[in-house]
């Protein structure tokens, strides 16, 4: 079986150098590429503690692309950047993983427009803990049959986004499952510490140190209350989900968004 060829935007970050240790270690694919805005010039195998050759980290996804010739191009970087990689990768006829957030609605609607012109596929996730995607259609299924629902969203200190990509996906996708059944509780004096309201639904984010990815869903209805929570304790959690979405994604169609589309 021939290997799959991967480049990694984002090498040097906290799920970029994991990324790495989770391609290297996989006998199906090769890590070809790397990318990051720091660390340029490293070596991101031993950056990442891997054992593989060494991939020298480079800043440009661009240059990187036209050296290597990936296959597929994984995304775990920042909020300011992942669109504009994207539209690099795309263009350039590669095959994408997104799991940085930060894309908009907007956003969406223009990497699915590029996905179609350039025939190539592009998967983006909120969230690739096969846990946490479970969670989600859990919350999904348990819309249709309560009044109300709130997300708490906790991460560690560093994570830019709030609210998580997970936490307004999964508000999203119980919004849809429920039509116009679920409603949202205000305060009754009119006070705003409620959290982002999405819809019907409050969300609320925490980040403190020494959290890593943790959701919770509370939904109540007459005299009960359903609480679904998921925990992330380490960003291993993630890397079965990633590799499943490196090898599915080239044969996928356009645009696809949520790892659960592919399980």
């Amino acid at each position: 079986m021939a290997t799959i060829r991967v480049l990694v935007v984002g090498a040097a970050g906290r799920m970029g150098r994991e990324v790495v240790r989770a391609v290297c270690a996989e006998k199906s694919m090769e890590l070809v590429g790397a990318v990051d805005q720091v660390c340029a010039g490293q070596d991101a195998v031993g950056l990442a503690g891997a054992q593989a050759p060494p991939v020298l980290i480079t800043d440009s996804l661009a240059d990187a692309i036209a050296q290597a010739s990936p296959e597929v191009v994984v995304d775990f970087t920042v909020p300011d950047a992942v669109m504009a990689n994207a539209r690099t990768a795309v263009k350039a006829g590669v095959a994408t993983v997104v799991g940085a957030t930060g894309m908009t609605e907007e956003n969406l609607r223009e990497l699915a427009r590029l996905c179609e012109e350039r025939r190539t596929p592009a998967l983006v996730a909120p969230n690739f803990a096969i846990g946490a995607v479970l969670m989600m259609q859990f919350a999904t299924q348990a819309a249709r049959h309560f009044d109300s629902a709130e997300i708490i969203e906790l991460h560690h200190a560093d994570k830019r986004d709030a609210p998580s990509g997970t936490a307004l996906r999964t508000a999203q996708l119980m919004a849809g499952a429920s039509g116009s059944k679920l409603a949202g509780v205000e305060s009754s004096d009119g006070r705003t510490a409620r959290g982002q309201a999405e819809g019907a639904i409050h969300i609320h984010s925490v980040r403190l140190p020494g959290l890593v990815a943790h959701q919770e869903v509370i939904l109540g209805g007459l005299g009960q209350t359903l609480t679904i929570r998921h925990d992330s304790t380490s960003h291993q959690s993630f890397m079965p989900g990633v590799l499943l979405a490196i090898r599915k994604v080239r044969g996928l169609r356009g645009l696809v968004v949520g790892l659960e589309k592919i399980l």
